[in-house]
């Protein structure tokens, strides 16, 4: 059995050469806002949800990008609105988002 019913990683990736990266693009703030909705939800309790920072998830040209387990599903967002559909419709509800599917 898994520690939390769904785990997300967000990149965070910051590039110091000028190369495409999530967190030139916002991730940080998103991961932020992420985080503290997930909370006032109260969907941060031990078996739940898990909100983490990531590293290069490898999409950078697609980003800022995340990646929700355990049903491995992608996804990129642009702003708040986003991470709260992705929030509402796939972590509460249980269905993904496909118009922000990668």
């Amino acid at each position: 059995m898994s520690f939390f019913d769904r785990h997300v990683f967000i990149c965070c990736n910051q590039r110091d050469n000028g190369d495409a990266c999530c967190n030139a693009l916002g991730a940080g703030v998103m991961f932020d806002y992420a985080k503290a909705r997930v909370a006032e939800l109260k969907l941060n309790q031990p078996g739940m949800v898990r909100i983490n920072k990531a590293g290069c998830l490898g999409r950078c040209l697609e980003g800022p990008a995340m990646v929700i387990y355990p049903e491995a599903i992608w996804y990129q967002f642009v702003d708040k609105n986003d991470i709260n559909e992705i929030i509402e419709s796939h972590l509460v509800n249980g269905v993904p988002v496909d118009r922000l599917r990668i």
